[in-house]
């Protein structure tokens, strides 16, 4: 079984935590920088983010900070407030309502989010972080970093981005660039395999103290040195009262203004959606298949939107990209989380001068990694292989990702996933039978109706999390003539649940019994995508 205990992953929770450093320390910056707010706001929204935010939740590999979501929120609320102290308010006072939210148990909502268009939200944003690292990887930072809507704040787009910075190549930036993508994937295909200490230190590190001697050594070079405008850029204070001058305090007095409120349940709203979308994504990418309690979650984001807002921060939310760079660096518990928000901090008090060495072309090779991970071209290939009712929502999350941003994304592809189901008609809501409950033998039986849609997620995961350890489970599909997706990979990933907490599972169906099946995908569907339960 896998080890739980918060200290018992160091091993591999510290080199992730350090490749989530430097994934988020960039995008903390950046997404500040678009968001009109002070820098300083975007780290103080990582520290916490990391520290607070990941110490309270119940997700063990899912990062918080500044969200590029709110970003333009952020930036129209700081001039309609009449200025940051005022907005700071609205932040605290979105924190409090996120509390309300998760007392009131509305975390459920996140449960009710089809796979399809959760793997279009995993593929879209995969793929928009390409797009937009591509003009960063060669030199050219007109748009900061975290800005992920189409519609750029420098007034560009994604594509005529890319267009524009062919003109603007910085070769220093470009070729350290270069090098360090070269690391990450020399590290990762080969250099990994060979020994321990491969493991233990992680390509993004070394790609970045390379991107860090060579600043040093072309700083007299005029073809290949780099312009400090190319480079990271943490604020240095003089002394620790310049530095604690950087926290800002909230107006109060602006409490009794209705916009702020209306603001703040602004914030609450989107910041709350966008935790319970990363919450749903991350747990699929999660390769032990945990259940992130999402009550807890929204609770752990309200307390670290009010203690962000108190001292001056950017709201914050549940972060897919630096979540995904969490798992695919090996992250196991939440200490990854809570050891990247001290490393912000200590790295911004005691060697921002250093930090501000690091080519920001070397960050985006990191990214460029992150997203190609992402957005796997084979996914394409097996959603289209599911049928047109999952691919079809999957294609227009991942287009509406791309062309809009990633909430009108995901309410487009959530339309989309509505309009299938109801066109599928599904009419039986006894979609559950549980026996077995009252007789401690350790074995329940589970039946399941005639149609099980995916509006029936949350109900199935609690039953299959509730199961004890040692158990036996009898799952019977005999009468089910509708399984959806989404429940067949519920049963999926329950498998690996199932082996570390030695739960035996016998599946009976008209076709027959299966003990412990390694893959409900292969026993459900056909090749044409088409459900056979039965």
């Amino acid at each position: 079984m896998k080890k739980t205990g918060l200290f018992s992953n160091l091993k591999s929770d510290f080199p992730a935590s350090i490749v989530v450093f430097f994934v988020a320390l960039p995008l903390c910056l950046g997404i500040a920088l678009a968001s009109g707010a002070p820098l300083f706001s975007g780290l103080i929204a990582g520290i916490v983010g990391g520290v607070v935010v990941g110490a309270l939740s119940g997700s063990n590999i899912g990062v918080s900070g500044p969200a590029a979501g709110l970003a333009a929120i952020v930036l129209t609320s700081i001039g309609a407030l009449g200025g940051f102290e005022n907005f700071l308010v609205a932040v605290v006072l979105g924190g409090i309502i996120q509390l309300i939210f998760g007392l009131l148990r509305a975390g459920v909502i996140g449960y009710y989010f089809p796979s399809s268009v959760i793997k279009g939200m995993l593929t879209g944003i995969g793929i928009i972080i390409i797009l937009k690292q591509i003009p960063h990887f060669f030199g050219y930072d007109a748009d900061p970093e975290g800005d992920f809507a189409f519609l750029q704040v420098d007034g560009q787009n994604t594509f005529s981005e890319i267009f524009q910075a062919v003109n603007f190549i910085q070769p220093g930036s470009a070729l350290i660039g270069l090098i360090g993508l070269a690391i990450l994937i020399l590290w990762e295909k080969v250099l990994s395999k060979k020994g321990k200490i491969f493991q233990l230190i992680q390509g993004p590190v070394v790609a970045v103290v390379v991107g860090i001697i060579f600043y040093v050594l072309t700083k007299s070079n005029d073809s290949l040195s780099i312009a400090s405008s190319h480079l990271v850029s943490v604020p240095v204070p003089e002394d620790f009262s310049s530095f604690m001058a950087q926290f800002t305090i909230p107006n109060f007095a602006a409490i009794t203004n209705t916009e702020v409120w209306v603001v703040a349940f602004t914030i609450a709203l989107v910041a709350s959606l966008e935790t319970l979308l990363c919450v749903e994504a991350t747990d699929k990418l999660d390769p032990h298949k945990n259940v992130t309690p999402t009550n807890r979650e929204l609770l752990a984001q309200g307390t670290g939107n009010i203690i962000s807002g108190l001292i001056g921060g950017l709201p914050i939310t549940q972060v897919i990209v630096r979540s995904s760079a969490n798992i695919q660096s090996g992250g196991q518990t939440k200490m990854s989380a809570i050891i990247h928000g001290l490393f912000l901090l200590v790295s911004v008090i005691l060697i921002p001068n250093l930090l501000n060495m690091i080519p920001l072309s070397v960050l985006a090779a990191i990214l460029l990694v992150v997203g190609f991970k992402l957005a796997k071209p084979a996914l394409f290939k097996s959603m289209y292989e599911l049928g047109w009712k999952q691919f079809v929502p999957f294609v227009v999350t991942v287009l509406g990702i791309i062309f809009t941003d990633l909430l009108v994304g995901i309410g487009l592809g959530l339309l989309v996933g509505i309009i299938v189901i109801l066109f599928k008609s599904y009419q039986n809501s006894h979609f559950l039978h549980k026996e077995g409950e009252d007789v401690d033998d350790g074995k329940i039986k589970m039946t399941l109706a005639e149609e099980v849609t995916f509006f029936n997620k949350g109900a199935i995961l609690k039953e299959l999390d509730r199961l004890p350890e040692d158990s036996f489970l009898e799952l019977d599909v005999t009468n089910t003539k509708y399984l959806d997706n989404d429940v067949i990979e519920i049963l999926d990933d329950f498998v690996v649940k199932a082996e570390e907490r030695n739960i035996s599972i016998k599946l009976l169906s008209n076709k027959g019994e299966v003990v412990n099946p390694k893959s409900y995908h292969d026993f459900f569907v056909s090749k044409r995508g088409k459900r056979r339960a039965s």
